[in-house]
């Protein structure tokens, strides 16, 4: 067979439908050659053919490379064949490689391998992209090196591995550490199972993507595992985009989970030592799901998904629907930036990314919705009402190989609490030390169907993490702390309705002294504004004030110099405010939480405290439950007589003389 490649260096479009579209001429001249190619791209023995960064090559067949004939890609590769064409790397003799033998003839490389820390930022972390459409599995045969950087995320790997029939235990020698089968040992590979929501042992003599699907999310142990500092290169076949649409049902659905996670699975691991599960809001619309309808996948492709549009209706006015509509969804939760985990096992929560959708539009880490190759990601469904296609996700359709999301041109179409009266107004606070490096982030949402202070119609919000150190508190309606629920919860996403709640005011608190400036980063239906913006297109804006400053506007991309702990946020300029306040102690992270699936009562403990004493009283002032010295490392149960209707004060008081005060009304 003749050599015949088709090259285009062109800037690639947000679209891969698109790109076909416009290459459509050189298609045309591809099958001119041969109707009934097979291996349209040929590259020969010491032939070299290098991909340049931002440059899309297109094969309308399928693609060959033999002996020591080398593809080095930089850029984006795009092979669209059909059930006759083939991907194979084979040697001079025109035999097949295997993950044995082969590897070295198509690598995708990483072009700025130490920023993979930087994600949502197109310019700052780039790589080579291979996109394969049509061809069956049994026609892909050709190993892949991919190249692979991450942050270590401590006692276990997050990771995809979106390979076809490559044994387990190529893993040790590709990632420079030895993998067994003994759970416990950080040396095992764990994947995650979504109907029993629990780890599994990978048997390091299976096949991965045979006995697991390519969309399976791995945890490798990560003892002596290095993948931050050092490149790796990951060899194997890579994945069919044919039969990649999985049905969303029924994840979790027989598992008892206990007080906020608190039951044991079959490996006696507590569940909420590695679900973080921060949708499930205490009093809100989603209490009593805690765990359940959580779908953890991975990138199953050498290529970029766009999660963007998951919660749009198919294909929207404009024809840019991606075919896949959640239409139960709350959000998604991503491991973008990176997940750390404790000496202990637990996974720590306070790098995780959420998005919700309820607004119509995506709010919260937007800029994450890209999940790179080797990425994984979580699925948070309200409940398994839907039936296809409500239910449906299909992975292929996802792929971009841009490295932000599609642009907000589409009409978002989710059925619960769809914004059909006005934009969606977003301000991210991003907590910076004295280097400017990030420590954490919050946001606070506002539009016409938003819902003011504690609802359970509330469904935009999501709940923060006990360890993160910057967040808002439930606002009351008047403004200011809702001091109901600052003993039950605190917010890494917070909503409110933007006509009842203009001009009023939501706490914005920091826990850490190494916070020394906020950055702000404002969006309006989900597409950051530009640098400097402050008015948005209602003619108003988001506000600042600090406990001992005047209000403030809040622009895109300002840095504050921050000079206390707590701060106010405002959408809309306040009518009337004291220059100076009284500052109040902020609330501890220290929480009384009701768990329906007991019918009771816990007291989760800021993760500054050691030990406690907690005292509760009914409403005649006797004195029903004593504990002192508690250890503050897991949740307290305040066993309550469920029967008896009292009301209760909880008192809970720190081993360094924080107190808390809260009631139970029953």
């Amino acid at each position: 067979m003749q050599v015949k490649i088709v090259l285009t260096h062109t800037t690639h479009t947000n679209n891969l439908f698109t790109m076909r579209k416009s290459l459509f001429a050189i298609g045309l001249l591809a099958i001119s050659y041969s109707v009934q190619a097979q291996i349209l791209c040929h590259v020969d023995t010491n032939a070299n053919m290098y991909v340049s960064k931002g440059t899309l090559v297109y094969s309308g067949g399928g693609m060959q490379m033999k002996g020591n004939g080398i593809i080095e890609n930089h850029g984006n590769i795009m092979v669209s064949g059909s059930g006759t064409d083939l991907f194979k790397t084979v040697d001079a003799s025109n035999v097949d490689k295997t993950e044995a033998n082969g590897g070295g003839n198509f690598v995708n490389k990483l072009n700025e391998d130490t920023s993979y820390a930087s994600p949502g930022v197109s310019s700052a972390y780039t790589y080579g992209q291979l996109f394969i459409s049509g061809i069956p599995q049994a026609n892909i045969t050709g190993i892949v090196d991919q190249e692979f950087r991450a942050i270590n995320h401590g006692t276990y790997q997050q990771i995809g591995l979106p390979f076809y029939d490559k044994t387990a235990s190529t893993l040790s020698t590709e990632l420079g550490k030895t993998f067994s089968n003994t759970r416990y040992s950080q040396n095992e590979i764990l994947t995650w199972n979504n109907a029993t929501t629990v780890s599994q042992n990978v048997d390091i003599n299976s096949k991965l993507g045979v006995a697991n699907p390519g969309i399976a999310y791995y945890m490798l142990g990560g003892s002596g595992l290095n993948v931050s500092t050092i490149t790796r290169t990951l060899k194997g076949r890579p994945l069919t985009d044919a039969g990649t649409t999985v049905t969303l049902t029924n994840a979790g659905a027989s598992v008892n989970f206990g007080t906020n996670g608190n039951n044991v699975n079959q490996y006696n691991e507590k569940y909420n030592t590695y679900l973080q599960d921060g949708f499930d809001i205490p009093g809100g619309a989603w209490q009593g799901t805690y765990g359940k309808n959580l779908y953890q996948f991975s990138n199953p492709f050498m290529t970029n998904l766009d999660l963007s549009l998951i919660a749009t209706s198919e294909p929207g006015s404009s024809g840019l629907g991606d075919g896949v509509n959640l239409s139960t969804i709350r959000g998604v939760r991503l491991e973008v930036s990176g997940v750390t985990t404790t000496p202990a096992g637990g996974t720590g929560s306070s790098s995780y990314k959420f998005i919700t959708f309820a607004s119509g539009v995506p709010t919260g880490d937007v800029r994450d919705m890209m999940v790179r190759p080797m990425g994984t990601f979580v699925i948070k469904l309200n409940d398994n009402s839907a039936t296809s296609p409500g239910n449906l996700f299909n992975f292929a359709n996802l792929r971009r190989f841009n490295y932000t999301p599609r642009a907000a041109n589409v009409d978002y179409n989710v059925a619960a609490s769809k914004n059909t009266t006005g934009t969606v107004k977003q301000i991210g606070v991003i907590a910076l030390d004295i280097n400017g490096k990030e420590l954490g982030r919050t946001y606070y949402v506002v539009y016409p169907n938003g819902t003011t202070g504690h609802s359970a119609s509330a469904k935009t919000q999501v709940s923060n993490s006990a360890t993160n150190v910057v967040g808002t508190f439930e606002e009351a309606p008047t403004g200011g702390y809702d001091y109901n629920y600052t003993s039950s919860y605190w917010l890494y996403i917070n909503e409110a309705n933007e006509n009842n709640f203009l001009g009023k005011n939501v706490k914005l608190v920091n826990y850490s002294s190494n916070v020394k400036s906020y950055k702000f980063e404002i969006r309006e239906n989900a597409a950051l504004v530009n640098d400097g913006t402050h008015q948005l297109s209602s003619g108003t804006g988001f506000y600042y004030r600090a406990l001992n400053g005047s209000v403030m506007q809040a622009k895109q991309g300002e840095v504050i110099p921050v000079t206390s702990g707590e701060y106010d946020l405002y959408y809309g300029e306040p009518t009337s405010v004291l220059a100076v306040e009284t500052p109040s102690a902020k609330p501890s992270r220290t929480m009384v939480i009701y768990n329906p699936e007991i019918t009771n009562y816990i007291v989760r403990f800021d993760p500054n405290w050691k030990k406690a004493d907690i005292e509760v009283y009914d409403m005649s002032g006797k004195l029903v439950i004593s504990k002192k010295a508690v250890n503050t490392s897991t949740d307290f149960v305040i066993e309550l007589d469920g029967s008896l209707k009292n009301s209760y004060v909880v008192k809970i008081v720190s081993d360094k003389g924080e107190t808390v005060n809260t009631k139970i009304l029953k």
